[in-house]
């Protein structure tokens, strides 16, 4: 029997004349975290706490992209949750709007990583302040980018709050990340 080497290369992506597009790819358990640091160009993680992100997530995809000689992967993690003075009613949308991912394994390891029984205790609801103080938590446990998801599960005017307070953190941290330049 005649053994045949074959090599497999991934297929460009590139495009003449444009930039390349990054990817990144929904990864959370550690195979996946593994072939996404030594292959990709991040992580999208949703529905994990900061605890499991720095824990579960930055380390082991970091160390991936290191061994194979890659830069620092974005770790651009969706967090639902929204601005309101209505904590009860969102909360209860959030249980109802999150409560498929209870029953999917690889969610359920993570919410559990992140030290919440279920996915709705990881939507972020309460008042400006809590906003900005969860947002501070995932930047400080490894995250590169915070995308806020899920802004609609009460009102028009929490939505637009929400964004409000986003588009200040943003700002904040724009600013903040010149005046470390200087």
């Amino acid at each position: 029997m005649v053994r045949a080497a074959v090599q497999s290369r991934p297929f460009s992506a590139a495009v003449a004349g444009a930039s390349p597009v990054p990817v990144l790819v929904a990864a959370m358990g550690p195979q996946a975290l593994r072939v996404t640091g030594e292959l990709a160009d991040g992580t999208l993680p949703f529905l994990v706490g900061p605890r499991a992100l720095g824990e579960h997530i930055v380390e082991p995809l970091t160390a991936a992209a290191e061994r194979a000689g890659r830069p620092r992967p974005r770790i651009a993690v969706q967090v639902p949750g929204v601005v309101t003075a209505d904590t009860e009613g969102a909360r209860a949308k959030a249980v109802a709007h999150t409560a498929f991912y209870d029953d999917i394994p690889s969610y359920r390891r993570i919410v559990e990583l992140s030290g919440a029984r279920r996915a709705a205790e990881l939507v972020v609801i309460g008042d400006e302040a809590v906003i900005a103080a969860r947002v501070a938590e995932y930047f400080d446990a490894g995250a590169t980018e915070v995308i806020f998801t899920q802004t609609d599960l009460t009102t028009p005017e929490d939505q637009r709050r929400t964004w409000e307070v986003l588009g200040a953190l943003c700002r904040s941290r724009r600013t903040d990340a010149a005046t470390a330049l200087l």
